[in-house]
């Protein structure tokens, strides 16, 4: 559903009225002082009644989505959105409001898209590494400031080259898409899910301790433990276990940790995991207890 935002001086009825003719378009006024916080209404398009009383939003913001603005075309303004357009008359010309409505909207969806194929792991829907790579920088910039926990969990299946080995790609690439399944039904809705290797699975888990990571990757390991693989002409499931490796931000007092000092932490603990006999999960902080 796009989600159109007017930002005006006065109440726009006839405006709101128009633009609800467009397709599963969801359209809502607001006062014009509350555009610098547009993102909080995460809109598909903003509609400006009046430019110069958003030009200070508009030169300290940057806009995720494309804008509309009512009047003359002005280039004496800085915009920085995905794009932008001008419409003099916008009410005695209601048929070219819409029509230009829909062609900003057409400009965030084709957007939207690109960056979700291009975040996108194709064999499991996955987020891939470089979306990571992306939001785990955020997300421990945001753990340093508020001063919370930050966990990472490396997955790793065991012994996956003997399935490819034995059964062929095509039911390795099946047993990846169950794992990434399983993965996403359990992990919650603000955890970043990854696939972060051949056979890795990489999940950043926000505001989660290291204890609450280990119970959630135990829980995990088990069901995997429990799978039913049976790949086709075979009367008896293949064993399918996995293992995983557990960094929690902050990891180590007095060091500069930033995304690849962590995602480092948790392949330690995972290398250790597989040195111990696969099945297993480690953390990094007990990692020297347990060797």
């Amino acid at each position: 559903m796009s989600n159109i935002v007017i930002y005006a001086t006065k109440p726009m009825p006839d405006i709101q009225t128009a633009l609800s003719n467009i397709d599963e378009a969801e359209i809502k006024t607001v006062q014009i002082e509350q555009m610098k916080e547009y993102a909080v209404l995460n809109p598909s398009l903003i509609i400006v009644e009046d430019i110069e009383a958003a030009r200070n939003t508009l030169m300290t913001n940057k806009f995720s989505c494309p804008i509309l603005f009512f009047g003359p075309t002005r280039t004496d303004v800085t915009v920085r959105a995905e794009g932008y357009d001008f419409i003099k008359n916008p009410i005695g010309n209601i048929d070219e409001l819409v029509v230009r409505a829909k062609a900003l909207l057409k400009i965030k969806e084709y957007k939207d898209k690109v960056e979700l194929v291009s975040a996108t792991d194709d064999l499991t829907g996955l987020h891939n590494r470089k979306y990571l790579q992306e939001r785990l920088e955020e997300e421990i910039s945001r753990s340093r400031r508020y001063g919370t926990k930050l966990s990472c969990i490396l997955f790793d299946l065991d012994f996956f080259k003997v399935v490819n080995d034995m059964y062929g790609y095509e039911w390795g690439d099946i047993l990846l898409r169950n794992i990434a399944n399983k993965i996403n039904a359990m992990a919650r809705k603000e955890d970043i899910v990854t696939r972060y290797g051949d056979e890795e699975f990489l999940l950043v888990l926000p505001n989660t301790s290291e204890d609450n990571a280990f119970l959630f990757a135990e829980r995990f390991r088990r069901e995997v433990e429990k799978m039913e693989f049976i790949p086709a002409g075979e009367e008896e499931a293949h064993r399918v276990t996995i293992s995983g490796g557990i960094s929690t931000y902050p990891c180590m007092k007095d060091v500069e940790e930033d995304a690849n000092t962590v995602i480092r932490y948790a392949e330690h603990a995972l290398y250790n995991a597989k040195h111990r006999g696969k099945n297993k999960i480690v953390q990094f902080s007990q990692m020297n207890l347990e060797m």
